[in-house]
């Protein structure tokens, strides 16, 4: 049976763990391959990992690093930052990873949606669309940590993507980034109306009633956080952690308990 998902998602910058608030100010938080080890034993879902400094710096994905933590990885990994072409796109699945997520170069050229997808396989293939309020309404897609505007609504993308063979959007409010106030549920609501593609939803969570909120109100969706699963208290103490089985049971709800 299908189920909703609750994924951590990991920053690196400068090879470090980090946590950003409205991706700005990336605070060290550890090492990435610690932060696995942890997850492994609290039996996550699924992972995400964002290299965010690959696109903006224009580097290829570090394939060393995504071999070291898909050895490591005891759950579905997602990859993502400095994808640009099919052969990285195969390479990352050949190390181990089971889902590569692009963004700017989707964007920038759409034709890699698709070919990626021939190549891998429409299942792995993960488009992630950082949007940000606009003033006078509505929303924009940003690249390069949020540099960058696209001019772009994430609605038409999301229908361009899923037409291309794109098998999953993340969407992730640049907005409620590391603020803990809750998903932005304006964006989702529109997102979920105009694709029927699984939805992994990212930006604001400030706890795990903000995840069980989404999940009743979406049903089978992907639900991720970043600052709740690495910090700890008010004061943001750095901890890793994940919800126990009878958490995440309370969570979920009865409808889709094993």
């Amino acid at each position: 049976m299908l189920r909703p998902r609750i994924i951590p998602c990991l920053l690196v910058h400068n090879k470090g763990l980090v946590k950003t608030v409205k991706f700005k100010d990336p605070k060290y938080v550890g090492d990435p391959i610690n932060a696995v080890k942890i997850f492994n034993e609290k039996e996550v879902d699924e992972l995400i990992v964002i290299d965010i400094d690959a696109t903006v710096q224009n580097k290829e994905p570090n394939f060393e690093m995504i071999k070291n933590l898909a050895v490591e990885c005891r759950m579905p990994f997602c990859y993502g930052g400095g994808v640009k072409t099919v052969e990285h796109a195969r390479k990352i699945i050949n190390l181990g990873a089971e889902k590569v997520a692009i963004s700017a170069s989707a964007i920038e050229n759409s034709n890699l949606v698709s070919d990626i997808a021939q190549a891998v396989g429409s299942q792995s293939v993960v488009v992630i669309l950082d949007v940000k309020k606009k003033i006078l309404g509505g929303y924009e897609v940003y690249t390069h940590n949020a540099k960058k505007g696209t001019g772009k609504s994430p609605i038409e993308l999301a229908k361009q993507f899923e037409a291309l063979g794109a098998g999953e959007i993340v969407l992730n409010s640049i907005d409620n980034d590391g603020v803990m106030k809750g998903y932005d549920i304006t964006i989702i609501d529109k997102i979920r109306e105009a694709t029927s593609l699984p939805i992994t939803i990212l930006g604001g969570v400030g706890s795990l009633q903000d995840i069980e909120k989404a999940i009743s109100r979406y049903g089978i969706i992907g639900v991720a956080a970043g600052s709740l699963f690495v910090f700890k208290g008010v004061y943001k103490a750095v901890l890793i952690n994940y919800p126990n089985k009878e958490d995440k049971d309370k969570i979920i709800g009865e409808n889709f308990k094993n």
